[in-house]
């Protein structure tokens, strides 16, 4: 087998590493010499150890998924190669990075090694969790969360080993206030790579941490469904060699268990009714209906909740504690229905979740629709291989709404059926899919 000194001299000739997720787990796109690259079928051919393995066997893992097979036998090679990789969402990225980092840990050292860094509390505390399940049988090893809510004394140093979190409090920790030592990191994860790096609000933070990593001997990981390619172009500029890219190609990116619909609505009356008929068929499983904004949010919400529906509300303006307490009561199904804003359309992990509803279409600030965000939204259906639905309400006089769906359509290649809202059949026909059987569990 081909060492990893010698792999890094082929990556690079290879342009950089840059592989399809598909070829790769198939066999077909990487070179015969470098065999180290080699996919893996089964957690036990990983080299992982006793405690990690009898975890995740305890957590219901049963086979790797596609991104798991393609980046974990390099993830976990000596000396460490960074990553830049795309997978589907719901298809098991979290455990990819979270296993390649906690093999990393020293638990004899008393000082952060790990840092995994989220746009958001509710995605850091989900992390976090299951983090923390894979740990079930290391008591050596410790987490603390940085986010919003989190207080810690200025001369009170960070012991736990690993460090999950949002960037704001992570660079108050690092930056501001020097709680532990950013040279002593072993792996730096950024999840949802994409918006982490393009958001002028993220991207600053994120840049201002990452300068004070020891690239030496930090492995750097970024993971996201959608990368564009200006995060492309910076991950180039800012991560040193080698750096494998494992990317999907546009036809791999289509969530295939998703199955996408709209329904014409002449106004927010109509578009009530529609939730209602849908809600009114939905048996089983769980629904999100995403709002352009809180103030319809809430609308949407109250007038849900006056016609007898169990209605959970998320967005940004709730305080720490309520947004984990919404979540965590959705999550346990008190509530049927959450409506909420794009503060949940990245993922957020709920497996009885198999309708999305978009009550408003994603757009930019131009009024051009916002393709990932609807990818991200949707993606919320369908996890871990399970039917998904989507819905999306579109005036039939709107040439935005028109042009939105038809861009949807081309950036996917996806088709969007029609169906009446008011057809109970049609209803009924849709709600079936939706609630289809579950396939193998991959997070």
């Amino acid at each position: 087998m081909t060492d990893v000194s010698d792999l890094r001299c082929k990556l690079d000739a290879l342009h950089r590493g840059t592989y399809s997720v598909e070829e790769y787990c198939s066999n077909r796109v990487v070179p015969d010499e470098v065999s180290s690259l080699r996919a893996v079928t089964d957690f036990s051919q990983l080299g992982l150890s006793d405690n990690l393995f009898r975890a995740i066997c305890r957590m219901g893992f049963s086979k790797p998924s596609c991104i798991q097979e393609a980046a974990l036998p390099l993830l976990l090679k000596d000396p460490p190669v960074n990553m830049m990789a795309q997978a589907q969402s719901g298809t098991g990225k979290t455990a990819a990075f979270l296993l390649a980092a906690l093999t990393r840990v020293r638990p004899q050292d008393h000082w952060p090694q790990v840092i995994v860094m989220l746009p958001t509390l509710e995605l850091a505390e989900q992390i976090a969790t299951e983090c923390k399940r894979m740990l079930a049988n290391s008591p050596d090893v410790a987490i603390r969360h940085a986010v919003r809510g989190q207080l810690l004394s200025r001369n009170q140093l960070i012991k736990e080993h690993i460090v999950i979190g949002t960037p704001g409090k992570m660079l108050d920790w690092t930056l501001r206030y020097r709680l532990f030592d950013m040279r002593r990191i072993r792996v730096f994860v950024l999840d949802e790579a994409d918006v982490m790096l393009a958001e002028s609000g993220h991207y600053s933070s994120v840049i201002n941490i990452h300068r004070q990593l020891d690239p030496t001997h930090c492995q750097m990981l970024l993971f996201s469904a959608t990368f564009s390619k200006q995060v492309t172009d910076l991950a180039d500029a800012i991560i040193n060699m080698p750096l494998v890219k494992l990317t999907l190609r546009p036809d791999e990116l289509a969530l295939s268990n998703v199955r996408h619909f709209y329904m014409e609505t002449w106004n927010e009356a109509d578009k009530l009714e529609a939730i209602s008929n849908l809600y009114e068929s939905l048996s089983i499983g769980q629904c999100m209906v995403f709002c352009r904004s809180r103030a319809t949010a809430d609308i949407v919400a109250v007038l849900m909740a006056e016609l007898g529906q169990n209605v959970a509300q998320l967005h940004g303006d709730l305080e720490p504690s309520e947004r984990l307490a919404m979540i965590e009561n959705f999550r346990n199904g008190l509530q049927k229905v959450m409506v909420t804003t794009n503060v949940c359309s990245r993922g957020i992990d709920i497996i009885q979740v198999s309708l999305v509803i978009n009550f408003d279409m994603p757009l930019l600030q131009n009024g051009v629709v916002d393709c990932e965000t609807y990818y991200h939204r949707v993606g919320r259906s369908g996890r871990f291989g399970r039917p998904g639905t989507a819905v999306n309400f579109i005036h039939p006089k709107s040439v935005k709404d028109r042009n939105a769906l038809d861009a949807v359509r081309n950036e996917f290649g996806i088709d969007i059926t029609l169906v009446d809202f008011r057809d109970h059949d049609q209803i009924v026909e849709l709600i079936q899919y939706t609630e289809g059987n579950a396939n193998d569990r991959h997070v």
